[in-house]
């Protein structure tokens, strides 16, 4: 096997663009890795010669979107490089939900400052500005369904990876890694960059930056928080195998290991007071810092979470 001296990636897609050139989004339906020596960064648009009579046919000048469908082909010479465009991160994206890279592997840095706010509609992407204009436009297509003004759209819109279930479409965003067996039930959310590395059962949070082992189970309205750097970007964590978080629960800029549990209503982060039951003396969170095999609960007589391992 070659083995890649700068890991790469190039894809060839639709993308939406507005009447003013922002990019409103870019669908790339097979992206891959490539071995970037001696490749530049960029996007250029393609002639009909180089697309397949599907892609072909998605090309078109939509009057009432005010949006021109463009083909195009994004090259990343070496994805461990920040990103340069909105072409750029929605290639990233791509890998990311169609499970060809995982979370944390590549760089993601200032992804959002790239991408335009959208209005999400079934009719396809468009500007906020003046979209009152636009919808009545579209009415003559039927009824226009507006799923969210944001800079990120859903996963299910651009991929769809085999051996999941999503109750709630909005609430997995395009660049989730979402592991075969997993289920995010409806009140679940996995963010950008995020996700679970094998079968979990996602029913809290996920922030960008956080992954999640296999046989873990996030509960509902639980948190896992990646916090934020100075600059502003989220600073990853990584939680094991076989964790349990409560109802209402979380867990905010913190690594931890195997087989943890964490009860219903405690929120841990690297200052919390929790008693360790084992050396009967106060720790603070840091201190779970890696660690497996523990659980933390409220127990009756301790004003402080009761740390206990096992």
């Amino acid at each position: 096997m070659k083995i890649m001296s700068t890991q790469g990636a190039q894809g060839i897609g639709i993308a939406n663009i507005s009447i003013d050139g922002t990019v409103l989004d870019t669908w790339f339906p097979a992206p891959e890795l490539v071995d970037g020596s001696g490749l530049t960064s960029g996007t250029e648009r393609l002639g009909a010669q180089h697309l397949s009579h599907q892609m072909l046919s998605l090309i078109t000048l939509d009057e009432d979107r005010m949006v021109e469908q463009v083909a195009v082909r994004t090259t990343i010479a070496d994805v461990h490089q920040p990103p340069s465009s909105a072409h750029d991160v929605y290639l990233r994206l791509h890998l990311l939900s169609h499970r060809i890279v995982r979370p944390q592997s590549i760089n993601m840095d200032g992804a959002v400052k790239h991408l335009a706010n959208v209005v999400w509609t079934n009719k396809g992407p468009a500007t906020p500005e003046n979209f009152e204009f636009v919808r009545t436009s579209l009415r003559s297509r039927g009824l226009i369904h507006v799923y969210g003004i944001d800079h990120l759209p859903r996963m299910v819109d651009y991929a769809l990876p085999d051996g999941i279930r999503i109750a709630e479409a909005e609430r997995v965003r395009l660049g989730a890694y979402l592991a075969p067996g997993t289920t995010v039930l409806r009140e679940g959310f996995v963010s950008y960059n995020a996700g679970s590395l094998g079968p979990a059962r996602i029913e809290g949070r996920l922030s960008s930056g956080v992954t999640v082992g296999a046989g873990c189970n996030v509960g509902l309205s639980a948190t896992l928080m990646a916090n934020r750097s100075p600059e502003g970007a989220r600073i990853p964590i990584s939680i094991g195998e076989n964790c349990h978080f409560g109802v209402s629960s979380g867990l905010i800029g913190l690594n931890i290991g195997d087989n943890c549990r964490i009860g219903s209503n405690i929120v841990i982060e690297q200052d919390t007071p929790i008693f360790d039951a084992a050396s009967r003396t106060l720790i603070t969170g840091a201190d779970l810092e890696w660690r497996s095999n523990w659980s933390v609960r409220t127990e009756a007589g301790h004003p402080e979470p009761v740390l206990r391992t096992h």
